[in-house]
C-alpha cells in the first residue's frame, strides 16, 4: 500500500527563508516576517509578494486590477526574471502598448523587458480559453523553454465565465499546476454585480479564494454624498480607491485597509492606511479651522 502519511520531521520545506517578489507598489512593505533577535522580535519587511505563493486579486470592475499585475509583470521583466502572462481579456496587442506606456512612466528599459515577457493570448483563442488541459500543457511548454519563475493570468475568471459551477476545480488544477512548476503567481478573478466590493468572493464563489494562498482585494468608493464628502474630505464626484491583504497563509501580513490612485501615467501608488489617511484629512480641517 502506498504510504500517503509523514511525520513532520520527514518533510523538507522547500525554503528555509521566506522572502518577497517585488511588485514595484506598497505592497512589497506589506508582507513581513517576525524575526528574534535577543528578547525582542522584530518585524522585517519582505520586500514582495511571498516567494512561490499563488495570491487571488479580486475586485469589481474599474478597480486597478489589470494595472497592478501589469506593474508586477515589468517589475520583475526589468530585474531580469522572466515572466509568463496569461492574457484572457485583453488581445495581446493592447497589453504591449499597456506594458511598454507603464515602463516608460516608471523610467523603466522597456527592450529590457520585452525580452523577458512571454505572453500567451488567450482572448482570441476559444481551444485555450475552453480546455483547461490544452492550456496547461502550452503553459508548461512555455514555462520549461523560456525559464519562466512569475506568472500572472488576467483573469482565471475568463477561463469559466459561462460554467462557474467547474470554477473550483479549475483554479485547483491550475493551482496545483502552478505549484508543481515552482512560480510564484497571481490570478486575477472578476466580481458579480452583486458581490460586496470589500469581501474575497468574486465570480465562482469563493472558489479562488479557498484554494490559493491568499488574497488582496481592490475596491473604489465613489463620492456621491455629504456624508462621504465631510469624512473623506473629497469633492463630490471623486473616487477614493482601496487595497487590503484579506490573508495569507505563507507569510504574515498587514491586515489594514489602505488608500491608493492609479497615477495619471497609469501606475500604481499605495499611499497610506485609511485611518491614518482620514485622521491626517481631519487634521489639516482642524487645522485651518
Amino acid at each position: 500500500m502506498k504510504k500517503r502519511y509523514f511525520e513532520l520531521r520527514e518533510i523538507s520545506p522547500s525554503s528555509e527563508d521566506v522572502f518577497g517578489i517585488p511588485t514595484g507598489t506598497k505592497l512589497d512593505e506589506m508582507f513581513y516576517r517576525v524575526e528574534k533577535i535577543g528578547n525582542r522580535f522584530i518585524k522585517r519587511p519582505l520586500g514582495g509578494i511571498p516567494y512561490l505563493s499563488i495570491l487571488n486579486l479580486t475586485g469589481i470592475p474599474d478597480t486597478g486590477k489589470s494595472v497592478l499585475v501589469e506593474q508586477f509583470a515589468i517589475t520583475q521583466a526589468s530585474r531580469g526574471y522572466r515572466v509568463l502572462f496569461v492574457t484572457v481579456e485583453n488581445p495581446a496587442e493592447f497589453l504591449y502598448s499597456a506594458l511598454k506606456q507603464k515602463c516608460n512612466a516608471l523610467n523603466m528599459d522597456f527592450s529590457k523587458v520585452e525580452g523577458n515577457i512571454i505572453v500567451i493570448d488567450v482572448s482570441q483563442d476559444d481551444e485555450l480559453r475552453e480546455n483547461p488541459a490544452e492550456l496547461i500543457d502550452t503553459m508548461a511548454y512555455a514555462i520549461k523553454e523560456k525559464k519562466t519563475s512569475v506568472c500572472v493570468i488576467d483573469s482565471i475568471t475568463g477561463l469559466y465565465e459561462h460554467k462557474e459551477v467547474m470554477a473550483r476545480l479549475i483554479v485547483r488544477r491550475f493551482f496545483n499546476f502552478l505549484k508543481k512548476f515552482k512560480q510564484t503567481g497571481i490570478l486575477v478573478s472578476q466580481k458579480r454585480s452583486t458581490q460586496a466590493g470589500e469581501s474575497a468572493e468574486a465570480a465562482g464563489g469563493l472558489a479562488v479564494a479557498h484554494i490559493v494562498d491568499g488574497t488582496i482585494i481592490l475596491d473604489k468608493k465613489l463620492i456621491d454624498n455629504r456624508w462621504d464628502m465631510n469624512l473623506y474630505k473629497l469633492p463630490l464626484g471623486s473616487v477614493l480607491r482601496t487595497i487590503r491583504i484579506d490573508g495569507c497563509r505563507l507569510a504574515l501580513h498587514d491586515p489594514e485597509t489602505w488608500i491608493f490612485k492609479i497615477t495619471e501615467l497609469g501606475t500604481i501608488d499605495i499611499i497610506s492606511p485609511l485611518k491614518e489617511y482620514i485622521s491626517e484629512k481631519e487634521g489639516v480641517t482642524h487645522g485651518g479651522n
